[in-house]
């Protein structure tokens, strides 16, 4: 690693070797400088010297400062120039083209010391603000793919299968730190369980609630899963948040014996129970929105009939809220239509419900999480 340097590194070029020695004698005393006679040779002193700052004479013969300024940012995008001209005659038009040339300002000359060590000062600080910024950025970086990766942890596998049961899943984060989770677990001999939650926003906050979701799921196991000891711990996790703060989730139950599902939808978009033999039936709300505003207000747990060869379809609203270019939602229809086809089953109709919707989104950006499971129950 090379060791941080106390003395900025400045590349002076120009053909005339006394405004070299009166730039080097202004800038030497605080800074590394290297002076070169013509752009060629400053191309060839650049690996050596590492320019910080990179001062070019706008008239030289061979290359001119604006050729040199170009080649000089292809080699470091990040170096910063000032160019230097002797022109009086056109200086507007210099200082434009400096600028179009990516150049950090120009100065004319002859010039005042005292205006080329404020510039090169300035120039200097803003490069080192610069890069204290990007370390900045990069540190946020590392530390946001670090949580993503946690949060992705959390997440069970996309497939998983039980005494005739399929759990399939899909998860379309559309941000480093997503807000929705989904989760599922055998809950004792004969019954599986499953949860689809979506936790506001996205970032730091929306990660560490699906946490708490994640963690007061795993820990009604103790209950066998059911819906209100889910509902109820999720409940307790998230008193200590802002009110502002709220999950919509869908836990559900499925006794295996005799075919019933217990399920509590706390404002949740409706599961969609799909059959082969009846139209599909949505599981609407029994309950609002959790969050610490709503914490004494109750939650119905309610129960449905199903038989084998049926399924049963969760999802986010980031699916039936998403928009097209022609400014549609996608919306409940759409979701329906598919569900309705033959063969909407497992892994293959998440394949299909993706297919569709990055179809009709075309290049519109995905503005929310998606989040989709099914559970299908026997042949």
């Amino acid at each position: 690693m090379t060791p941080p340097r106390s003395h900025a590194q400045i590349l002076v070029v120009d053909d005339e070797p006394g405004m070299l020695h009166t730039v080097s004698r202004i800038l030497a005393r605080g800074h590394d400088v290297t002076c070169v006679e013509s752009g060629f040779a400053a191309l060839e002193a650049f690996p050596k010297a590492r320019p910080d700052l990179a001062i070019v004479d706008i008239r030289m013969p061979g290359m001119t400062g604006f050729e040199l300024t170009r080649q000089l940012k292809a080699r470091d995008p990040n170096l910063d120039v000032i160019l230097m001209t002797g022109n009086a005659e056109e200086p507007d038009d210099n200082l434009i083209r400096a600028i179009d040339e990516g150049a950090f300002y120009f100065i004319q000359k002859p010039f005042d010391r005292r205006v080329l060590m404020t510039l090169v000062t300035r120039c200097l600080e803003l490069r080192r603000l610069r890069r204290a910024e990007q370390r900045h950025v990069q540190r946020l970086e590392r530390e946001l793919e670090e949580a993503r990766e946690f949060q992705l942890s959390l997440l069970p596998e996309r497939s998983y299968q039980v005494d005739g049961v399929s759990i399939h899943a899909r998860y379309l984060a559309c941000s480093e730190l997503a807000g929705d989770i989904y989760d599922y677990a055998p809950a004792g001999k004969d019954a599986v369980a499953v949860l689809v939650a979506d936790v506001v926003g996205h970032g730091a906050s929306a990660a560490m609630m699906t946490s708490v979701v994640k963690t007061s799921f795993q820990s009604a196991a103790e209950d066998r899963f059911e819906p209100s000891a889910v509902i109820d711990r999720v409940k307790a996790g998230l008193r200590p948040f802002d009110a502002s703060r709220f999950v919509t989730l869908v836990c559900a139950r499925l006794d295996l014996l005799n075919g019933s599902l217990a399920y509590i939808n706390a404002g949740h978009p409706a599961p969609i129970v799909i059959s082969p033999s009846a139209e599909p039936r949505r599981l609407t709300s029994t309950g609002p929105m959790l969050s610490s505003t709503f914490y004494d207000l109750p939650y119905r747990r309610e129960t449905v009939m199903l038989n084998r060869g049926d399924s049963l379809l969760l999802y986010t609203d980031g699916l039936t809220e998403a928009w097209n270019e022609s400014d549609e939602m996608f919306g409940e229809s759409r979701l329906i239509a598919l569900v309705t086809r033959p063969e909407s089953r497992g892994d293959a109709l998440l394949s299909r419900i993706e297919s569709e919707l990055a179809a009709f989104a075309g290049s519109k950006p995905q503005a929310d999480d998606i989040t989709l499971l099914t559970l299908d129950w026997g042949a």
